[in-house]
């Protein structure tokens, strides 16, 4: 446990930070891949119909439910890394296995969910028809496998709160090869088209799940996993709820403004949902690497807080915001530079093609807008304080995009005008998040929180 505890609360801080960053990163960019084949096997093989099935409003609304459940995960993780860092071992194992029981619980709840709310919540969206039965097979399948979903991120969240990034790398590693064999065969050999896709996801899902908890359940460290001790212990519960759930919250918001986009984009017709797809895929890559970073600034901030070292974290803040702007520079140029060459990987089509050029113009140079949010807010949910990046969240993109959305809508109507929403709120929610970060309030906030955790 020393040994854990000393590589994030006393290493040099950007040695450790890589150390714990690139694990993270290589295991999203595995998660991201399965997604990716996904969407490069049936864009190719099966047509832009299902690419933009796979890909477009059934992709946005599974994002909601389990955006939520990770930023509600998220509070289990911050709740595991201070008492990992101050060594509290019996708050401890009460905080992992409540945040077993949530996952298990929280899968079933959006299982049920998504199965009953399929058909209404893709009409909402303005799904165009040619798309809507294979976005709702694709969906309906895909729900089945919430829980080992949910199992697998919790799991996740419990290992790198702890300080281990790289056995969930190793678990989407595994998961993103069964993928790959399976959309092959069952897409290529069986000729399933969307049922295969949707069906190989959801195995994949299942092998990290199984592979996540005989790790934990195998472990002989403090934070080992037992069948028989998984329940809700309610005073745990409302801690891990209180952080996870402004965070949830904070990841839907996200996901509602997406969804807001989503039916715009629609209305514009199949083309440009496919075009919409294809550049999610290519963008995704950006995402997981500032997310990679906002993890690993998390946990830092988490364990450092509860080790009671307030000017390493700050430190660790610093640095984070350095090597992903610099990360932001490097995606900006790539993919504007190679765009056309990385889309083809997606579909042929030089309408779909042209269109996503568009968008790459208009969203890719301003991705450096949008680090603040995620290095600061995941430093404040690290050391407890979730509420107030959550109400920043909810003006700065959620409020803001839906406004903008209405009113270039109504002034002027293009897909580009609806790209234009994600500088503009990303530039405003950055400022706010800057602002609130240097006077400091999110750590008196993370201090009354603590002394209410240690009660």
């Amino acid at each position: 446990m020393k040994q854990q505890t000393n590589q994030i609360t006393e290493g040099v801080i950007w040695k450790q930070l890589l150390l714990f960053f690139f694990p993270i990163l290589f295991g999203t960019f595995f998660q991201q891949l399965y997604n990716t084949v996904d969407a490069v096997i049936v864009g190719n093989f099966v047509g832009k119909e299902a690419l933009a099935a796979v890909g477009g409003p059934a992709s946005t609304i599974i994002n909601l439910l389990v955006g939520f459940f990770v930023g509600l995960s998220s509070g289990a993780g911050v709740i595991i890394s201070q008492y990992f860092g101050s060594r509290e071992k019996e708050r401890l194992e009460s905080a992992v296995h409540t945040s077993v029981a949530l996952a298990v619980v929280g899968g079933a709840v959006m299982m049920v969910l998504g199965l009953l709310t399929t058909t209404i919540s893709l009409r909402l969206l303005n799904t165009p028809e040619d798309i809507m039965p294979p976005s709702v097979t694709y969906m309906r399948i895909y729900f089945t496998g919430m829980i080992p979903s949910m199992v697998y991120n919790m799991g996740a969240a419990i290992l790198r709160a702890i300080g281990d990034s790289k056995k969930p790398f190793y678990f989407l590693m595994a998961a993103c090869l069964t993928n790959i064999v399976l959309d092959l065969l069952f897409v290529l050999g069986f000729g399933m088209g969307v049922t295969g896709v949707a069906i190989a996801t959801v195995l994949s899902q299942v092998v990290s799940a199984i592979l996540t908890m005989y790790v934990l359940m195998r472990t002989t460290d403090i934070y080992r996993v037992t069948l028989s001790k998984i329940r809700f212990q309610a005073q745990m519960l409302r801690s891990i709820l209180t952080i996870g759930l402004p965070a949830g919250l904070q990841s839907a918001m996200y996901s509602i403004s997406n969804l807001v986009i989503q039916a715009a984009i629609n209305s514009y017709g199949t083309d440009t949902v496919a075009a919409w797809t294809a550049y999610g895929k290519v963008d995704s890559f950006f995402w997981m690497t500032v997310n990679a970073f906002g993890i690993a600034v998390t946990t830092f901030a988490g364990q450092n807080f509860g080790a009671g070292k307030v000017d390493r974290i700050k430190k660790s803040v610093r640095i984070c915001l350095m090597m992903a702007a610099g990360t932001c520079v490097f995606f900006s140029f790539v993919i504007l530079t190679f765009g056309h060459i990385i889309l083809r990987l997606f579909t042929q089509d030089p309408v779909v093609i042209e269109i996503c050029m568009g968008m790459i113009r208009i969203v890719t140079p301003t991705y450096i807008t949008y680090i603040c949010i995620e290095i600061l807010s995941g430093a404040c949910r690290g050391c407890g304080d979730s509420f107030y990046p959550m109400i920043i969240t909810c003006f700065g993109v959620c409020a803001l995009r839906i406004i903008w959305i209405a009113l270039s809508s109504a002034l002027f109507p293009s897909v580009g005008a609806v790209c234009l929403s994600y500088p503009i709120t990303w530039t405003v929610t950055s400022t706010l998040f800057i602002l609130y970060y240097r006077r400091g309030k999110w750590l008196r906030h993370a201090g009354t929180r603590m002394v209410y955790m240690q009660e």
